[in-house]
């Protein structure tokens, strides 16, 4: 478990860590965060999880709290008193703390950073992906601006406890028109008929996952064809094999949607060979 937060500059006891009772994070889910996988101790595509922070911030007009190399010796510090060899890293910035008003304070507040970081066992996510994990579909419920990657994530926590209800690990938001955006926590993919790996196009209906742009690195080292489109849910139905990716889950086997087996119901071999080689393409830092 956690032992260790970091709280505006201070690094204090997992019992003791707490913010402001008119932080507008926790008051208007005025805040962005990054989740970013650590593995043998080293972060993972950590540039691109700041460079994706910052973004977030600059569209919410949010001051940047720090210089990222900064941030970087404090997602680092976390980590490091905290003994995570193999997990996550969780920083949050908020806006701040003020009288509670919806327009943004007059006067400048300085931002508050939380950081905490625990373990995961990485048997337990290999045992998943050997057997594959199953989806729910869901009415995309959610505002127009997914890009940012706020902590306004009470309909993805509706989406996975409906997805839990149902015996399945991850909730596919659907559009008006019959089309997966994304995953709760994730990004969708498919992998079609003709062998054509298949995700929604960015836009501001989906976030733009790490975890995904770099398995499109990998993709165009390999040569592996990969289109850019949306795809409906009766496609993803019928597709060979299905997949999600994000940083804590990495290359994730589908093996059912809405209880429907997906190919032969087992992780496709094309899944199971991109999860493998996955961090053949990562950014991997110093500890």
């Amino acid at each position: 478990m956690t032992r260790v937060v970091y709280v505006n500059g201070r690094y204090l006891p997992y019992a003791h860590a707490s913010v402001h009772a008119e932080d507008r994070g926790f008051q208007f889910a005025d805040a962005v965060y990054e989740v970013c996988e650590v593995m043998a101790g080293r972060l993972v595509d950590e540039t691109r999880h700041i460079e994706r922070l910052g973004r977030s911030l600059k569209e919410l007009r949010i001051p940047q709290p720090m210089a990222a190399a900064s941030l970087a010796r404090v997602m680092r510090e976390t980590i490091r008193r905290n003994r995570v060899a193999d997990g996550i890293v969780y920083l949050q910035v908020s806006r701040g703390a003020g009288p509670r008003d919806f327009l943004f304070p007059a006067a400048a507040v300085s931002p508050t950073v939380v950081c905490l970081a625990r373990s995961v066992s990485p048997s337990k996510l290999e045992a998943a992906a050997e057997t594959g994990i199953a989806i729910k579909t869901m009415p995309d419920t959610r505002w127009a601006r997914c890009d940012i990657k706020t902590v306004m994530l009470l309909p993805a926590a509706l989406a996975k406890e409906a997805a839990r209800a149902d015996d399945a690990k991850e909730a596919w938001f659907v559009d008006r028109d019959g089309y997966v955006t994304e995953g709760a926590s994730s990004n969708a993919w498919i992998i079609d008929r003709e062998g054509r790996l298949v995700t929604r196009q960015v836009t501001p209906a989906i976030l733009r996952g790490v975890t995904r742009t770099t398995l499109m690195d990998l993709l165009k080292r390999h040569a592996i064809e990969f289109v850019e489109r949306p795809f409906t849910v009766e496609e993803a139905k019928a597709a060979r094999e299905a997949f999600i990716t994000s940083a804590t889950n990495l290359v994730m086997p589908v093996v059912r949607i809405d209880g429907q087996p997906i190919g032969n119901g087992a992780p496709g071999l094309m899944t199971q060979r991109l999860r493998s080689d996955f961090h053949d393409a990562a950014e991997i830092a110093k500890p």
